[in-house]
């Protein structure tokens, strides 16, 4: 009997710490047994702020996912984040190895690794190279270069980087509460596994992905990355809004937003009070619901003007016809699709889950995105590990990460 294989990823938020854990069978997609939210504490922003509080979080997290499976977690993908991510594009150029100048993994492999040889502050990590395409002898545009035929291979790649240490901080606090970390991932690039058809990074998307301290994009076009960013606003700055707009506590202004929120002013009836009393005993006051969709309204256009920006940079704002795809908590406010619509002047619409089958409701949850993006991630290894690398280029160029598990068998050759 074939041993059984289990994969694990932990997104750890400015808000919430979550686990889901899968299990990979042979010929079908992975079936997610266990996933579980806890409050994080000791995280702003998307980067650790207090490393016992952050372990706390994460410590909880594994052992309520480790109760549920009953299998326990050593490692898992984690997801990177916080506004100190960021992207480069970059080159590399190699003579192709063998003497009839067919090209092989090898040389793709040392290809982008050639890549990576650009220049970055020393207190600055490279976590991925992407390749955007390739040019074999002068001739461009080649998506996959594997058996073709030429002397001089070389590759445009999208390089992203961020803080060493705050980079080291997350990998220390997940080492304290016991977690190996198999791989860091950026929480967009995640998101965008879990979430965007093959079809919708060929054509042009943007992935907006809005968590509590921050917001992350990623844009694709002819199925490869454009463009990512991590910006320093987020759902908890409209619950801060609230609180502060109604004279309320954190609390009662989240459940206000959750419970009563919309993005458009105009869907409200201008006669509906909410009775604060009914959500925290202490309140006394009624408020207009139409002042509180105000509130949040003119805080999801600083969001989207945020990101609008970001794809001005990579003039792509208004030009991406597979539109918007909204994912992370926030994604869940009523109205919020057509106000991106609105804002961006794309198509747009919350991102549906691909690729795992799970009975457990809560993974379609758009605020799980990220998680179920990284075990998406991670399965690509096991894949691989399982049957080889006689086929893997394409996997490869699909999922770079799996360079790295290449470097990892070539490792134990003599």
């Amino acid at each position: 009997m074939a041993k059984e294989h289990y994969i694990a990823g932990i997104d750890i938020g400015t808000h919430s710490v979550r686990v889901v854990q899968v299990k990979l069978e042979p010929e079908t997609e992975p079936a997610v047994v266990g996933a579980v939210s806890v409050p994080a504490a000791g995280l702003r922003r998307g980067v650790v702020v207090d490393l016992d509080e952050a372990v706390t979080s994460i410590s909880s997290a594994l052992e309520k996912v480790e109760r549920m499976t009953g299998v326990p977690v050593t490692g898992a993908l984690v997801s990177v984040g916080g506004a100190h991510m960021a992207c480069l594009t970059s080159r590399g150029v190699i003579a192709v190895s063998k003497a009839d100048g067919e090209v092989t993994e090898a040389d793709i492999v040392r290809v982008i690794d050639a890549a990576q040889a650009v220049s970055i502050p020393s207190n600055r990590e490279v976590l991925h190279v992407i390749p955007k395409t390739f040019v074999l002898d002068g001739q461009e545009g080649i998506k996959d270069p594997l058996g073709m035929t030429g002397v001089r291979l070389e590759v445009e790649t999208t390089i992203v980087h961020g803080s060493s240490p705050l980079i080291k901080n997350m990998q220390r606090v997940c080492s304290q509460a016991g977690l190996q970390v198999d791989e860091l991932v950026v929480g967009p690039l995640a998101a965008a596994t879990a979430v965007l058809s093959r079809k919708q990074k060929e054509l042009g998307v943007v992935l907006v992905d809005i968590g509590a301290g921050t917001t992350s994009i990623a844009v694709y076009e002819e199925n490869t990355l454009l463009h990512t960013a991590v910006l320093p606003l987020g759902g908890l700055h409209i619950t801060n809004d609230l609180a502060i707009g109604l004279r309320t506590s954190i609390d009662t202004a989240e459940r206000v937003k959750i419970l009563y929120g919309h993005a458009n002013p105009d869907s409200v009836d201008k006669h509906v009070t909410i009775d604060l009393s009914k959500l925290d005993e202490s309140e006394t006051e009624q408020v207009d619901r139409r002042e509180v969709v105000e509130i949040i309204e003119a805080r999801l256009g600083e969001i989207f003007e945020y990101v609008n920006k970001e794809l001005k940079l990579i003039n792509r704002d208004g030009k991406l016809p597979a539109g918007v795809v909204l994912v992370g908590g926030t994604a869940n406010l009523p109205g919020i699709a057509e106000y991106a619509k609105s804002a961006l002047r794309l198509p747009a619409g919350r991102g549906q889950l691909q690729g795992l089958r799970t009975i457990i409701d809560r993974v379609d949850d758009p605020s799980f995105a990220v998680v179920c993006g990284l075990v998406l991630w991670s399965s690509a290894f096991a894949t691989a590990s399982a049957g080889g690398f006689g086929s893997s280029a394409r996997r490869l160029l699909e999922n770079p990460n799996m360079l790295k598990l290449k470097r990892w068998f070539k490792s134990f050759l003599p």
